[in-house]
């Protein structure tokens, strides 16, 4: 399984070479240090460790940095790629350039947070009436039961946190592959605000 560690830079739209319009999100590859490998020997699994974007010196432990000694700067992102399709070496550093066979990837990330929402802006509920005098507008409605069971279910949809939760959108084609910049342009629309942190994977089930 093909992966990097990437951060979002935003959207933008490319021209193919027929004139069509394509939605782009852009996601820049910032050098992926293989950190440390993972054994079945070992371990008893098969992976990759990678590092990207180097970390504050003033935040690093010893215990944190023990894992870079001798290999690269401390990183602030560490993950793991099981299975990882690809021979590597640790101290190797990847470039987008790993994708350039890639049709479509997988992307994983953060969504953004919407803060504590009401039922409606939430779940999408419909609500009550608009009208005057409906006194139901914008209420969940009833949650328990009557005195059999005499509670509300586990998992019943209320109001709540919203957003902020771990997303992985599969499927997304690869429109270019810039190993100049860096960049990976796929099309469509990924988790999270710009700026934020993604994995990309090739995609499993194309």
């Amino acid at each position: 399984m093909l992966g990097l560690i990437g951060k979002k830079v935003g959207m933008t739209q490319v021209f193919d070479a027929q004139g069509r319009l394509t939605p782009v999100t852009v996601i820049k590859i910032e050098g992926n240090v293989v950190v440390g490998e993972r054994t079945d020997e070992k371990h008893g699994y098969s992976a990759a460790v990678l590092g990207s974007v180097d970390k504050k010196k003033s935040t690093i432990t010893k215990p944190y940095a023990g894992q870079f000694t001798d290999v690269c700067e401390p990183k602030k992102h560490v993950i793991e790629f099981r299975d990882f399709d690809k021979e590597l070496t640790v101290g190797e550093v990847l470039g987008v350039d790993i994708f350039k066979d890639a049709t479509f990837v997988d992307v994983t990330g953060t969504t953004k947070g919407k803060g504590y929402a009401g039922g409606i802006k939430r779940h999408g509920f419909s609500g009550g009436r608009a009208t005057h005098g409906s006194k139901f507008h914008r209420d969940i409605g009833g949650t328990a039961m009557s005195s059999t069971p005499a509670r509300t279910f586990k998992g019943h949809r209320m109001a709540g946190h919203m957003g902020n939760e771990r997303m992985t959108v599969q499927n997304l084609k690869v429109v270019r592959v810039d190993e100049e910049m860096q960049v990976l342009m796929v099309k469509g629309a990924i988790p999270g605000p710009a700026q934020s942190v993604v994995i990309v994977k090739k995609a499993i089930k194309k």
